[in-house]
């Protein structure tokens, strides 16, 4: 059993973040263990390459809810990357770190150093902020964040249309004032996609003290006792062992990160007995407090040839595929929201609570994304911080077959009325003046919805995930929370879980931001954790 400092578990966006930051110690010795393949794709770099990743089965998980009573019984996809670089390798790019509130929330519940003012220097360690900033941004650091590439009359006419309206223009989204309209930073360089794999995996590769495995299937961590000691996996058809001497570190994201603490006898005794999985640790929280962004998509035809629909098949498209190999511009740069809107559903509210995506797009299958043959927009609604609260739990001991998912969408009335009141001031938007030259006729709903009723009904029975999911082995001191302020799993040693799934709450807006800002401050506490002991064992 070969043995490593350090074993990270997952090499998405915060296992890549990790990978680098605890190696920067050449002293410690770091193992990346990756379920996937590595990310050679050509569609990962291609900014619009998206839409092909969204049911690859290679790159993807391919997750999937169980039937949702909330949502006409509907199974919902949940899908989630799968190769270095985790989703940061086939999401949309999209950069947000949320809204203060939302992390002086997290303090509030009692996880000391995690207010906004705790945070902000993460988020700025991260990050390189290429156009500059206030003093708010950051400079210099491996992830590159840009704005949107290109431009576009209908998206021009979108935010001035909600201007007109009475919003505010918003320059910047992420410099703690969120309100408001304007375009998506995205996390490229130079027209291409900038992942994790890319910004933190691929300078640590060289390093001699990191060892990187990929389509290494975790199928549980060793325990002796009240530690964490190893972890077991199977690649290439064997089963193989590795120790870790300081800390297993779980980054599997809010799908696999609690599968795989229950499947090592870590959970709700109930369930782990049900399933045939010994009881190691009694920790009834793992698995629980599931949240997500859930999102109808309205959709209008246009009038005008001024869409990506027109652009994207044909001529057209070769014209285009052209322009990006040649100069790294044009309709492959855009992602999957490119305009947005932060806003207060009600004058009363402190912060906006509900976000909106706009592109001068539109299809009719929001997992294929195949766009219309005839031009055309659509407006993404969701809710910032949704109640409604889920789970997510092993099915069975077989540590191959996928966990159950039930999101529990929309089962709390007040996410109920935030979303009809956004759908329906997104309605208003549209319908406003400046977008008459372009604005045909609403597709969907249509104007035959009208009443509260008939908006949930179709929001139930169309609405998908916007791939925000969260919160399964939260962060806290409650009888549910799965992990401390350190983010080390209570009651288990050596043992930590740092990923989207220690999130108490959801941000406000898209998580992979918030996700690397999590990874950098879990890494700066491994480091002083370390140092603390090689003090003690030094006195």
């Amino acid at each position: 059993m070969a043995d490593f400092d350090y074993i990270i578990v997952g090499a998405g966006s915060a296992g890549c973040v990790l990978a680098n930051r605890l190696t920067e110690d050449s002293r410690s010795k770091v193992l990346l263990l990756e379920a996937g393949p590595p990310d050679k794709s050509m569609w990962i770099n291609i900014p619009a390459g998206f839409v092909k990743l969204l049911n690859n089965p290679k790159l993807n998980w391919n997750f999937e809810s169980e039937p949702e009573p909330t949502m006409a019984g509907r199974r919902i996809p949940i899908p989630r990357g799968k190769t270095l670089g985790g989703s940061s390798s086939i999401n949309g790019m999209l950069y947000v770190r949320g809204n203060p509130l939302d992390y002086n929330t997290w303090a509030q519940y009692g996880n000391r150093g995690w207010s906004y003012d705790s945070v902000l220097p993460y988020f700025k360690k991260a990050e390189h902020f290429n156009p500059g900033g206030d003093d708010s941004r950051g400079r210099g650091g491996p992830l590159h964040v840009d704005h949107m590439r290109e431009r576009a009359e209908l998206l021009d006419a979108f935010i001035d249309a909600a201007v007109d309206e009475g919003y505010p223009r918003n320059k910047d989204y992420n410099n703690g004032k969120q309100e408001g309209f304007g375009y998506f930073q995205v996390t490229q360089k130079n027209g291409e996609r900038w992942s994790c794999a890319r910004g933190y995996l691929e300078p640590a590769r060289s390093r001699p003290n990191l060892k990187v495995e990929t389509e290494a299937y975790t199928t549980k961590i060793i325990l002796e006792g009240k530690r964490a000691v190893g972890v077991a996996y199977t690649q290439g058809g064997q089963a193989k062992e590795v120790r870790a001497n300081k800390e297993v570190i779980i980054c599997g994201g809010s799908v696999k990160s609690p599968h795989i603490l229950e499947l090592s006898g870590i959970g709700n005794p109930d369930l782990l007995k049900s399933i045939g999985v010994d009881v190691a640790h009694a920790l009834p929280g793992v698995g629980e407090n599931y949240r997500d962004h859930f999102a109808p998509r309205m959709n209008w035809r246009v009038k005008l040839p001024v869409t990506l629909n027109e652009r994207s098949r044909g001529l057209p498209l070769a014209m285009e595929v052209i322009k990006y190999y040649t100069q790294r511009r044009g309709v492959l740069t855009f992602t999957a929201g490119i305009a947005y809107g932060f806003i207060k559903t009600r004058p009363e509210l402190e912060e906006p609570d509900v976000q909106y995506h706009f592109a001068h797009a539109s299809y009719g299958n929001a997992q294929t994304r195949v766009l219309d043959t005839q031009p055309g927009m659509t407006l993404t609604i969701y809710q910032c911080r949704p109640e409604s609260k889920g789970s997510i739990h092993a099915k069975s001991n077989d540590p191959f077959a996928n966990p159950a998912i039930r999101p529990n969408y929309l089962a709390e009335p007040y996410d109920q009325q935030v979303l009809l009141d956004g759908m329906k001031i997104g309605r208003r938007i549209i319908d406003n003046r400046v977008l008459d030259k372009y604005r045909a006729y609403e597709m969907n709903p249509g104007g035959k919805v009208q009443t509260d009723e008939e908006w949930l009904q179709w929001a139930r029975e169309t609405g998908q995930t916007t791939y925000h999911v969260i919160g399964t082995c939260k962060m806290g001191q409650d009888p549910m929370a799965v992990v401390d302020d350190q983010l080390r799993v209570h009651g288990i040693a050596g043992l930590r879980v740092i990923d989207a799934s220690i999130m108490p709450t959801v941000p406000s807006g898209n998580t992979n931001a918030a996700v690397i800002m999590i990874a950098e401050k879990g890494a700066d506490m491994i480091k002083a954790a370390s140092s603390d002991s090689s003090l003690k064992a030094a006195a």
